[in-house]
C-alpha cells in the first residue's frame, strides 16, 4: 500500500507551473491574482485534496487563528454549557479552538499548556484545575501571550478574570432557605484549595452573620469529590446527626442530587423536614423529584464573553496591559426542594 503523503504548496505550484507564492495568493483570493489563475489552482487543490498547513500558516502571519482552551473536566455538565459558548462564540469571530483537558491534575495542566503554545494559538482560555498549589507556569507565559480565565480562576493570576458573583450567588441561596423558616442550614462544599468553593462558602457564612444565626461546625463537610454519591454519603452522615439540619446547601447540584437520594431513601419530607439547594442549574435538577432549587450559572453566555475579551486581547494587543474581572449575573430558581408549603 502506498504511504499517504500530504498535498504542499510547492507541489501544487509545480504540477502548475506557477511560483509558491502565486498558488498561496490564488487560493487566498488575493486580488492581485487573475480570476482565471484562482479557479485553475483551486481546481487542482480540490482534486488533490490539498489542505493547508494552519500552524505554518500561522508562523508566516504571526497569527494562527486558534484559541486553545484547558478545562478540568469535559464531561462535568457545567462545562459543556460553557464550551458551547466558547465554540459558538469563537466561529463567529472567525477562530477555531482546540479543547483539552486537564482531568483536575496539576502537571497534566501544565503540559497542557505548552502544549497549546507548541500548536502556536493566538490565546488561552482557561479553567484552573482544582488540585493546582502553584501558579508560576501560568504567570511564565502572561508575557508572550494573551490568557483569560474563566470559571474556576485564581486571584494569584493578573489576567482578564470570566467569573460569577460566587459569595453574592450562595448568599443569594442561603438567604433564601432563611427567609423560608430555616435556622439549621448545612453545606456541603470543597476543600479549602478550591476558589469557587472558598467564596461560596463565604457567602453561607456572610448569610448567617447577617441573620444572627449560629454556624454549627458539625455541619459544615468538606469533600475533595463534590460529587453525587458524596452528597449522598455527607447526606447519611447528617441525618446521623442528633440534632439534624433542617435544610442542606450543596455547591453543585451533583452534590445536591446526592442529598435528595438520601433523604429520600429515608423517607424524610422535602422540603418540610430538610429543604435542599443547589449551585449550577443542571439538566438534572429538574428530573430529580422533588425539582432542586438551584443557582443559575449562564455556562454559554460565561463560555462567550471569555472569548469576546480574549479576542480583543489578541487583536488589540496593548502595551499596558489592563487586566479585567467580568462577573455574568446568576439567579436562583426556586422549585419544591425549597419551596415554602
Amino acid at each position: 500500500m502506498k504511504k499517504r503523503q500530504q498535498v504542499t504548496l510547492k507541489e501544487l505550484a509545480k504540477q502548475l507551473e506557477l511560483s509558491i507564492s502565486t498558488v498561496s495568493r490564488a487560493l487566498n483570493n488575493h486580488p492581485d491574482i487573475s480570476q482565471e489563475t484562482k479557479e485553475k489552482v483551486k481546481a487542482l487543490a480540490e482534486k488533490q485534496h490539498y489542505v493547508p498547513n494552519i500552524i505554518a500558516s500561522g508562523f508566516r502571519s504571526h497569527r494562527s487563528h486558534i484559541l486553545g482552551v484547558i478545562v478540568p473536566n469535559v464531561s462535568h455538565y457545567f462545562t459543556t454549557t460553557m464550551l458551547k459558548g466558547i465554540l459558538d462564540e469563537a466561529e463567529s469571530l472567525g477562530y477555531r479552538v482546540i479543547i483539552s483537558e486537564s482531568k483536575n491534575d496539576e502537571k497534566k495542566q501544565e503540559e497542557m499548556l505548552r502544549t497549546m503554545m507548541h500548536f502556536g494559538v493566538d490565546g488561552i482560555l482557561m479553567a484552573l484545575a482544582r488540585k493546582t498549589k502553584s501558579v508560576e507556569s501560568i504567570l511564565n507565559i502572561l508575557p508572550t501571550i494573551p490568557l483569560v480565565m474563566f470559571d474556576k480562576v485564581s486571584d494569584k493570576i493578573p489576567c482578564t478574570q470570566v467569573v460569577i458573583n460566587e459569595e453574592e450567588a450562595a448568599f443569594t441561596a442561603v438567604e433564601h432557605l432563611i427567609n423560608t423558616g430555616k435556622r439549621r442550614i448545612a453545606i456541603i462544599k470543597e476543600t479549602e484549595q478550591s476558589f469557587n468553593s472558598k467564596k461560596r462558602y463565604e457567602g453561607y457564612l456572610r448569610a448567617h452573620q447577617e441573620y444572627n444565626i449560629p454556624v454549627d461546625q458539625k455541619i459544615v463537610l468538606s469533600t475533595e469529590d463534590i460529587s453525587m454519591s458524596k452528597g449522598r454519603m455527607m447526606a447519611n452522615v447528617l441525618l446521623s446527626l442528633k440534632e439534624r439540619p433542617d435544610a442542606i446547601f450543596a455547591i453543585t447540584d451533583s452534590a445536591a442530587i446526592g442529598v435528595i437520594k438520601a433523604l429520600n431513601r429515608f423517607n424524610v419530607e422535602i422540603p418540610k423536614e430538610i429543604a435542599v439547594v443547589g449551585f449550577s442549574n443542571s439538566v438534572s435538577s429538574t428530573i430529580i423529584s422533588p425539582a432542586l432549587s438551584t443557582v443559575d450559572q449562564p455556562g454559554n453566555k460565561i463560555g462567550r464573553t471569555a472569548v469576546k475579551y480574549l479576542v480583543e486581547e489578541v487583536e488589540q494587543p496593548k502595551e499596558d496591559l489592563i487586566t479585567k474581572t467580568i462577573e455574568v449575573k446568576t439567579n436562583l430558581i426556586v422549585r419544591d426542594s425549597s419551596y415554602k408549603a
